[in-house]
């Protein structure tokens, strides 16, 4: 303990006390009081240059602050004890800070990478409205006809139920409540269907 507490090891005794710190913060659920932690790197691209060079992005920011904590201790650490067997002694606290951020950053970028390809990520389900184009449905409601949709209920690739609205895509059809139609192309919030089961005619 004293060796960590001597004024050249200072900057990775402080990173040590953050991260404690920070461990105590989310065990004890103090964080929910502070606000969203990960907010700020919401909106960063996964791929993008920054995470790329830094590893922010692959994983919620309070997970990477905290393996970079643990990185530049630890591997400060690690080298003041190399410098210290090569020179005499270590170096001081300002260039073991430098020393420390130069060795750890690379490092902690490649745990960071690794570690993101299996860290749990939320993925949204959610489509664009063009994409229920060409998928099968159910008129629910009501009988379609030209000027008279229909609502109709369509699943997504992830199976989750849409309602929509929908008229023959031929003029003379009808599509009556129950029948299974396919949807075939989209205007505006009105999409316009076949008969599932019938002849496919597009024209």
């Amino acid at each position: 303990m004293s060796g960590l507490l001597a004024p050249e090891n200072l900057p990775f005794a402080v990173a040590l006390a953050l991260l404690a710190l920070l461990v105590v913060v989310q065990v004890t659920g103090l964080s929910d009081f502070l606000g969203d932690a990960d907010g700020a790197d919401g909106d960063i691209d996964a791929g993008s240059a920054l995470a790329s060079v830094t590893g922010i992005g692959t994983l919620p920011f309070i997970v990477w602050l905290s393996f970079f904590l643990a990185t530049f201790a630890l591997v400060g650490l690690s080298l003041q004890q190399l410098v210290a067997s090569f020179l005499g002694s270590p170096f001081g606290p300002g260039a073991a800070t430098g020393m420390g951020l130069i060795a750890a950053w690379p490092v902690n970028t490649v745990i960071t990478r690794l570690v993101g390809r299996i860290w749990p990520h939320d993925e949204t389900t959610a489509v664009p409205v063009d994409a229920l184009v060409g998928k099968r449905g159910t008129v629910q409601i009501g009988k379609a006809m030209r000027g008279s949709p229909a609502r109709v209920a369509v699943r997504d690739v992830h199976g989750h139920t849409h309602h929509v609205m929908a008229e023959p895509h031929e003029d003379s059809a009808t599509l009556n409540e129950g029948a299974q139609v396919l949807l075939v192309r989209r205007e505006g919030e009105l999409f316009y269907a076949i008969d599932a089961d019938g002849p496919l005619r597009l024209t």
